[in-house]
């Protein structure tokens, strides 16, 4: 195994800069930096100097012993000065030692899988907790890492191995008499995991909504004042306003975090009968967008005059209420009416779908529970044909016992992985 190291701090000028390394090699490639002993695990103020005995920097030395690390292996981490100089200087020095090389991306945090640190999804609920912008996002994120969705999936696992063992069981005392009949327990435990893996799934959209972001459409007529909302909305200038109808042709969004959940904006064209072949373009994906949003505010006195279906958690107010008093379901974003408003009715009933939220984040987990719940759907309805077919249902168990351990990444993910780990940084 190669010895890998890289720059686990941000790029840039920085008060701290981290550089990790993780393989065999990677106290003894220390040790040369700091001309000294150091312990297999702990914590050294140290000077590094190149082969030529110039100083490099100093800074703190950790070292971690095999397997009590993050990858598994022995690790040791540089915290050194954040000048682009000093890292680069260092960088250099590691480059040139035999048997070390630059890691690739995400190579520390597959390490760690591969060394059985971590299982798939808590890979993924790294990655997703990178790139979380909201509070929502990092809560669903940490539940992830935490091993939250590995510890349903394992439990299951040990339900459906006991229900396939009780069959088979059955199948090897065929020509005895068993004296229990074990239909009733393997139901129990049959029926309870598909009573889980339904609702996982079901909760699956909503926390890739978490995870990806809500949509929100801003519809109406033309000129009635989408624009300067979503403006007024973002705090900025996102979109261009003017007096001339049909202004907006395409679909400008403003993503926003809403009381911790991420929300996208949409300022969508006009809804209107036209002859511009441009903007009946922009009318089209404004009506495409706005039908698959999450929800939609209607800007207008009457939902039925735009050619999108209201549905029962959209939010209509009237528009432009700095021109005529239209009491509390009155909005302006050239003054402020009604925005904060706004605001809050859209936070509000987005929170309440988040309520129905799993554990489980991604398409690729939906998958994996739903297939495994049409096998054990099979493995329930042999199993009302009696002892004859049990041996049929015990595989249909392991048809759903290996799903689930591809969920977790202990089978059949090797196509997923490079796609994975592409998304992570150097150091990570």
């Amino acid at each position: 195994m190669d010895t890998i190291f890289a720059l686990a701090s941000a790029q840039g000028k920085a008060g701290v800069a981290v550089i990790r390394l993780s393989g065999p090699l990677a106290h003894s490639a220390v040790k040369d930096l700091t001309g000294g002993e150091l312990p297999a695990r702990g914590m050294n103020f140290r000077t590094l100097r190149g082969p030529d005995g110039s100083r490099l920097d100093n800074g703190l030395v950790l070292t971690f012993q095999a397997p009590a690390s993050f990858t598994g292996e022995d690790v040791a981490e540089l915290q050194i000065h954040g000048s682009t100089a000093s890292v680069n200087a260092v960088m250099r020095c590691l480059s040139d030692t035999d048997g070390l090389r630059l890691a690739e991306p995400g190579e520390f945090t597959r390490r760690a899988l591969e060394n059985g640190k971590m299982d798939l999804t808590q890979v993924e609920g790294l990655a997703d907790l990178i790139d979380a912008e909201t509070e929502a996002q990092r809560k669903q994120a940490q539940t992830i890492l935490a091993g939250g969705l590995g510890q349903l999936a394992e439990r299951w696992r040990r339900d459906l191995i006991r229900a396939a063992s009780l069959l088979e069981a059955v199948i090897d005392f065929a020509d005895e008499e068993v004296p229990t009949d074990v239909t009733p327990e393997v139901r129990a435990l049959v029926e309870g995991v598909m009573s889980d893996l339904m609702r996982e799934a079901e909760g699956v959209k909503i926390a890739e909504r978490i995870r990806t972001g809500f949509e929100v459409a801003i519809v109406g007529l033309p000129n009635a004042g989408k624009s300067t909302l979503l403006n007024a909305l973002a705090g900025r200038e996102a979109a261009i306003t003017s007096e001339y109808a049909g202004t907006t042709r395409d679909v400008i969004e403003v993503r926003m975090d809403l009381d911790g959940l991420p929300v996208t904006l949409l300022d969508t064209a006009g809804l209107r009968e036209t002859e511009d072949h441009v903007e009946s373009l922009g009318i089209a994906l404004a009506k495409k967008r706005a039908e698959a949003a999450d929800m939609r505010v209607f800007l207008t006195a009457d939902p039925s005059e735009l050619d999108v279906q209201f549905q029962s958690e959209d939010i209509q107010v009237f528009p432009k209420s700095d021109l005529r008093d239209e009491g509390e379901n009155g909005i302006s974003g050239k003054t402020g009416h009604g925005v904060d408003a706004l605001v809050a009715r859209i936070s509000r009933i987005l929170s309440s779908r988040t309520t129905t939220s799993g554990i489980a984040t991604r398409e690729r987990h939906r998958v994996a529970l739903i297939n495994a719940q049409q096998a054990l759907n099979a493995a329930i309805s042999v199993l009302e044909s009696g002892p004859d077919l049990y041996d049929i249902a015990a595989e249909e168990m392991r048809t759903a016992i290996r799903t689930l351990e591809s969920l977790v990444g202990r089978i059949g993910v090797e196509d997923l992985l490079d796609e994975i780990f592409s998304s992570f940084c150097l150091g990570k």
